[in-house]
């Protein structure tokens, strides 16, 4: 994936507040191309297992219950400098540090419920890729 890919989930919270469409549309509006994409329910197990890296972090099982709660959107993203660009596009975790006009500002209601996952490097995005979607999956 090498720059030119990143991978995000549209989390629980906003797909249950009907903001899917609206999340999407900024996406393709900065110039993403949607590579992969899938509306699926994480299980428990499954949430454990994509956020495993945060295992011995307290928030861990909050983390869990949170994204296994409700439909999410699963999404592989294509642009020049893809992770750099998305990270941008959706803001500061926390939302009230998140710049104007970007997702997280407009969507997220809180750190923990904050709209939307993105990759942070691109061995994760491609590892989290991975995790979602078959090479069958990608086009």
């Amino acid at each position: 994936m090498a720059g030119k890919k990143t991978f995000t989930m549209i989390k629980p919270d906003a797909v249950a507040a009907g903001h899917t469409g609206a999340i999407l549309a900024m996406i393709n509006k900065a110039g993403f191309r949607i590579v992969a994409m899938k509306k699926t329910k994480l299980s428990k197990e499954t949430a454990e297992a994509f956020y495993k890296v945060h295992k011995k972090r307290p928030f861990f099982g909050e983390l869990v219950e949170f994204m296994s709660s409700g439909p999410i959107v699963a999404a592989i993203l294509e642009k020049d400098n893809a992770i750099e660009d998305f990270r941008t596009l959706i803001g500061a975790t926390n939302p009230k540090e998140a710049a104007k006009g970007t997702i997280r500002k407009k969507y997220a209601k809180s750190i923990g419920e904050n709209a939307v996952h993105g990759a942070d490097s691109d061995r994760n995005a491609k590892r989290e890729g991975a995790f979602h979607f078959a090479e069958t999956e990608m086009f």
